[in-house]
């Protein structure tokens, strides 16, 4: 059985990498950080090259988006220089790495679901750390998948379903923002992804995968209590009446098309993969 090292293991995509890659036919391996130092590069170079490795896939992270605001330097150091580290790091054992990146390195501003080679223009600091650890990948120097992806929920960590479903059991009526729009997606989707760019093969690049259809904020949270069946008031707001300490985009919508042409992977409905996350969340309450 084949290896595949991940980074970022205990997070909602690394979780979900190592329960399904059993089924891919390769063994995940996910170091803590007490053994996986992101921060240099000798200890990269030691963990990557003493093992055989089929892929390395970089799901670490500081996700922290309003506090990344006032913590520019960490959120530099995971998002933006790690990522070069680890590239450079196997691309010197000739191992590919797959990349997970974000919607935020976008603006927002388009008008239609934005492709992959769509000008990047960062609203905020996380937003700007991605796109500085997309630049170090690239300029690693070997074979390498950028998989940029959004509203990533599962029943791991912390995330909006999660969120929506603890508040929805505390207050009978909430305001939710309903002028961004973007494309809920499951983190076991993006594993199931992954897994298989790492095992099949083929060609490098930037891709963007998120499930299919989209959704603001709202409709997210309102579908969230109807799948639950919970009876919970959801009043739409705008961005301006929640204020944030980071900008977000208005449209995280991407466009899945070029990973349906050269991977063979079409996205299932965002409505089936949530559902299946809070059908989760609502088994292990009872």
């Amino acid at each position: 059985m084949s290896r595949i090292l991940v980074t970022g293991g205990t997070g909602q995509v690394g979780t979900e990498l190592r329960r399904l890659g059993p089924d891919f036919g390769v063994e995940v391996v996910a170091p803590g950080r007490d053994t996986l130092d992101l921060s240099t590069a000798s200890g990269l170079e030691r963990i990557i090259g003493g093992g055989d490795w089929r892929a390395v896939i970089n799901c670490a992270a500081y996700t922290a988006v309003d506090k990344a605001e006032s913590e520019p330097d960490l959120a530099d150091a995971v998002n933006g220089r790690a990522p070069g580290l680890i590239a450079r790091a196997a691309a010197a054992r000739g191992v590919r790495t797959l990349h997970v990146s974000t919607d935020y390195v976008f603006d927002g501003t388009g008008p239609g679901f934005y492709d992959e080679d769509d000008p990047v223009a960062p609203l905020g600091v996380y937003g700007a750390s991605k796109e500085a650890g997309e630049r170090g990948v690239r300029q690693g120097g070997g074979d390498h998948v950028i998989l940029r992806t959004a509203w990533v929920v599962s029943p791991h960590g912390q995330n909006f379903v999660k969120t929506m479903l603890r508040l929805g059991a505390e207050r009978p009526v909430l305001r939710v923002v309903d002028d961004q729009r973007g494309c809920p997606t499951s983190a076991a989707d993006i594993a199931q992804a992954l897994l298989t760019i790492a095992t099949r093969g083929g060609p490098p690049g930037t891709y963007h995968f998120v499930n299919a259809g989209e959704a603001s904020w709202c409709e997210l949270a309102r579908f969230v209590f109807a799948r639950a069946g919970m009876d919970v008031a959801v009043e739409a707001i705008s961005t301006d009446q929640y204020p944030t300490p980071a900008r977000r985009p208005a449209n995280s919508r991407l466009s899945t098309a070029k990973i349906a042409r050269d991977y063979g992977i079409v996205p299932r409905p965002w409505q089936e993969s949530v559902g299946e996350v809070v059908d989760a969340l609502v088994e292990s309450r009872s």
